[in-house]
């Protein structure tokens, strides 16, 4: 199953200033958000960025706060739980990108109720983390096996591209430089 730039949406998951700091190559995993991001937006792929508990966990990281739409903030842990969210999911939207944090927690639960709902969901291994390793390990293999596909950010943007021929490649392109 390949993604398609008119058939699904990125989901940026609790990028967060107290997170950031505490997760395995938390740097590494807000580039590759933005990535994402920023692709997405030049693509015209709807995104929704969430903010988990912001009270507590702070705002979204500066690096990405300006790109996807304003936050959704969410007690749930799920983004599906989350009060407006499935109206930030276009009709004709069957695949989800998801990225961020954490990878066992709030990233596993969204996986695993939109899988539930009968969506693709891709997973950007190298845009999600957790605090341990071991959490980020099992989580990946679990949402593996209940279905959830996973992918890197670089792989997403050249899908959604599907040719050097598409008008943003080039612009897309120089965000893997």
């Amino acid at each position: 199953m390949r993604l398609s730039s008119s058939s699904s949406m990125l989901c940026v998951i609790d990028v967060q200033e107290r997170l950031v700091p505490a997760v395995a190559d938390g740097d590494l995993v807000v580039a590759r958000c933005r990535r994402l991001a920023e692709a997405a937006r030049l693509l015209g792929v709807p995104a929704v960025l969430t903010e988990q508990y912001r009270k507590g966990l702070g705002a979204t990281v500066p690096a990405l706060a300006a790109l996807p739409p304003p936050p959704l903030e969410k007690l749930s842990f799920s983004c599906c739980g989350a009060e407006g969210f499935a109206a930030t999911i276009p009709a004709g939207v069957g695949q989800v990108v998801l990225c961020g944090l954490e990878t066992h927690v709030c990233v596993a639960q969204t996986a695993l109720d939109l899988l539930a709902e009968g969506y693709a969901v891709f997973l950007a291994v190298d845009a999600i983390s957790s605090r341990h390793a071991i959490d980020r390990d099992v989580a990946l293999r679990r949402l593996m096996a209940a279905g959830g596909v996973p992918t890197t950010s670089e792989a997403v943007l050249f899908e959604w591209c599907r040719s050097a021929s598409h008008p943003q490649f080039q612009a897309v392109r120089k965000l893997v430089l």
